[in-house]
């Protein structure tokens, strides 16, 4: 009965930004469970052609939509091409994000708006085609991808961290709102995670390396496989009473105000 809970044979899953990063261990995950997967990427075919190599490689079923995310038009039509020839959505997780790190008084306002429309707008774009199937079907899930800037800031990520702070509370709302039609809407928000962009600071001696080991109550990095349960939790049966809720998988950090300089 318990490992039925988590079981997602016979589910769809929508990943956006799945290509590579924690999107593809997070989808991973949840075809490991199950599901197939739908990979999502904007940025060329040919990515997307490669990540579904390495989905296929590890056993799973998945197949490549490419979109832009912040066009309802095209996501529009991803969703009932998908729909049409895959099968219903059963889980959405949004995840596809940018982040440009720039301090906010020489920050663009060409470049904040982007920020904000790929990471707040389109979660909204996205959840709006999905959940009018989930709503007929009266069953659902929603996940979507919120930072550790949800709940705090830090220098030059202002964008980031309002676009981050503004998917908190819109989960929230839909959860609010879309709730009362069995769906759960959750967020899940990610600490520090060792991934090939974070190779190059990931060494002993890096100021920021160190900052993060010493922050972290876990003292490390997190791994991008430890989302795989959080995924797997929030798209499955076992969370049917959770609602609203964001899940921080980040080793402890903001559980705790840190560690003087004194403290080993």
């Amino acid at each position: 009965m318990s490992i039925s809970l988590f079981d997602l044979k016979g589910k769809i899953a929508l990943v956006t930004g799945s290509t590579h990063g924690l999107g593809m261990a997070m989808a991973i995950g949840l075809g490991k469970a199950g599901a197939t997967i739908i990979v999502n990427g904007n940025s060329s075919q040919e990515k997307i052609d490669t990540a579904l190599v390495a989905y296929k490689a590890e056993g799973i079923n998945a197949f490549g939509y490419k979109f832009n995310v912040t066009d309802e038009d095209q996501v529009k039509a991803a969703v009932k091409s998908i729909e049409a020839e895959v099968g219903t959505i059963d889980i959405l997780v949004n995840n596809a994000g940018i982040i440009k790190r720039t301090p906010l008084e020489d920050m663009e306002v060409s470049d904040f708006r982007e920020v904000v429309d790929v990471d707040l707008v389109s979660p909204f774009i996205v959840s709006k085609h999905v959940v009018k199937g989930m709503i007929a079907r009266k069953e659902g899930k929603i996940i979507n991808i919120c930072s550790m800037m949800s709940e705090l800031g830090r220098s030059t990520v202002g964008a980031y961290a309002a676009a981050k702070g503004g998917l908190k509370m819109l989960t929230q709302n839909m959860a609010t709102e879309w709730a009362k039609h069995n769906i759960q809407i959750n967020g899940i928000g990610p600490g520090y995670f060792a991934t090939t962009q974070t190779a190059p600071i990931r060494v002993e001696g890096h100021p920021f390396n160190d900052f993060i080991v010493n922050r972290t109550p876990a003292a490390k990095w997190g791994d991008p496989s430890d989302l795989s349960g959080a995924a797997i939790f929030l798209s499955s049966k076992a969370s049917d009473f959770v609602n609203g809720h964001i899940l921080y998988v980040d080793g402890g950090i903001l559980a705790t105000i840190g560690k003087p300089s004194n403290e080993n």
